[in-house]
């Protein structure tokens, strides 16, 4: 059974989301994104993930997501979390902890799985242009088998205008020694006549051109 699963979850895990790295929500703000990619041969996926803020120290977080090949049944995970700072508000470096628990699946097979992060981030500068990076590490355990998935994921972003972001980020998961990365470049336009921000991207998995994906994502803060 679970060798029918991990590589779903993989697949999956391999997927960014838009997280916000260490920064948390002020209390009572929320943040929400919601995506969906799809490869040349109509494999999918899809992402909703929402951020709210509990208190000014802690902040709630609900990540699903949705897995549909050709030729393998539909799979997903939900993980909920909280993350909790470790540095000080007026840092210029920010630290903070993410700690969880879900379920992954694949058809009926359903196993409970675990998640632990750390990350890191601060505010950069390029020029006359403000941006921000960040890099998160995580690791999912399968509660039922002891096994575990580890990722690292760097950003990179840059405020090109008031309106048009881009960023770059780099997907690297490991498991039971086997590697793949990931590199996905995209860029963010916030018109001004509207309050949801607008995601364009790609992903392409190094070395493994035919697993590349239009990415399209819808991003909203409350």
């Amino acid at each position: 059974m679970y060798e029918r699963l991990l590589p779903a979850l993989l697949l999956i895990i391999l997927a960014g989301s838009s997280k916000a790295g260490p920064w948390l929500r002020e209390k009572g703000s929320s943040f929400t994104a919601s995506s969906i990619s799809a490869t040349y041969f109509l494999d999918t996926s899809s992402q909703t993930y929402l951020e709210y803020g509990l208190t000014d120290k802690t902040t709630l977080i609900a990540d699903i997501s949705m897995l549909r090949l050709r030729f393998a049944p539909e799979s997903g995970y939900a993980i909920f979390s909280l993350r909790r700072a470790l540095s000080t508000p007026d840092a210029t470096s920010k630290w903070a902890y993410e700690a969880g628990i879900g379920a992954g699946w694949i058809g009926v097979q359903t196993l409970p799985i675990a998640r632990a992060g750390l990350s890191w981030g601060r505010g950069i500068k390029l020029g006359e242009k403000s941006g921000w990076a960040t890099i998160e590490a995580s690791l999912v355990w399968d509660v039922t088998f002891g096994e575990h998935i580890a990722k690292l994921d760097t950003t990179v972003g840059l405020n090109f205008t008031d309106l048009t972001a881009g960023m770059l980020q780099l997907y690297t998961v490991d498991i039971a020694g086997e590697t793949a990365a990931t590199l996905a470049p995209s860029v963010v336009l916030s018109p001004d006549w509207t309050k949801f921000r607008f995601q364009f991207g790609a992903e392409s998995e190094l070395g493994n051109i035919e697993k590349s994906a239009i990415k399209l994502g819808l991003w909203r803060e409350f």
